[in-house]
């Protein structure tokens, strides 16, 4: 009887990419809350050079639909005050991640739940990237909705080609429905700081650098600091108290 074939594992806690040494031009720093524009920041950068991005784009989305009428007044008066980022800036956000990021490098996009549900393929048509996964945060707290409550938001995980995943993504224990409520929100985009940790330890290693040209409230910098790895962002606004 012929033994039966051996089939090699598509997991992985090793990791086979090595990346090069990033320099970097002298008016961006590291670990350090920078406040200029995204977009320069990006077009700064060498291409393929950055393992792991963050983007939360400040878009109107689903509340631009819903139509409450008294945004800025009684509620959402912090949101109301960002500058809101047109479809065609998400593009050009985008267009240069995908050149900065390096081949296999992964893209972590915040979505709400009207643009999950239209799709967020158009956004990336024509680009050398692909959607992988999705994690769902529950923020463990309701908020608006005409029928259901949004308890939630998010998060794309997109993948410059040449899509894979052993060797590449090494944590394998990351739930695709994350709760992680926020003890203080100090930013009206505040994010899950331990979610974005694990999927910063997943893909990059100690040392490497963690992108995020539209910080906010700079959590990713936290989570980097938490991690070992080097963080590189900045937030068109000061960074909040």
């Amino acid at each position: 009887m012929p033994e039966p074939v051996k089939r090699s594992s598509v997991f992985s806690n090793v990791r086979d990419r090595n990346s090069s040494p990033v320099q970097l031009p002298d008016p961006l720093v590291t670990d350090k809350a920078l406040q200029m524009d995204g977009l320069d920041l990006l077009s700064m950068l060498q291409p393929d050079s950055i393992p792991a991005v963050f983007f939360d784009p400040q878009y109107r989305g689903i509340l631009d639909r819903m139509k409450y009428g008294n945004e800025g007044l009684q509620r959402e008066k912090r949101r109301a005050l960002l500058p809101a980022m047109t479809e065609e800036t998400i593009g050009r956000f985008l267009g240069l991640v995908a050149t900065v990021l390096v081949p296999s490098g992964h893209l972590f996009l915040w979505v709400d739940k009207f643009s999950l549900c239209s799709g967020v393929s158009g956004w990336i048509e024509g680009l050398p990237m692909r959607v992988v996964d999705l994690v769902t945060w529950d923020k463990a707290r309701i908020g608006m909705g005409y029928r259901t409550r949004r308890t939630g938001e998010h998060l794309v995980v997109i993948q410059k080609l040449p899509v894979r995943a052993k060797g590449v993504w090494t944590v394998h224990n990351i739930r695709d429905v994350w709760r992680e409520p926020i003890p203080k929100k100090r930013h009206t985009h505040q994010k899950p700081l331990e979610l974005q940790q694990r999927l910063i330890e997943a893909v990059t290693a100690e040392g490497e650098i963690v992108l995020d040209p539209a910080a906010g409230s700079f959590s990713v910098m936290e989570a980097c600091k938490a991690t070992g790895r080097v963080f590189l962002g900045c937030d068109i606004l000061a960074r909040p108290d």
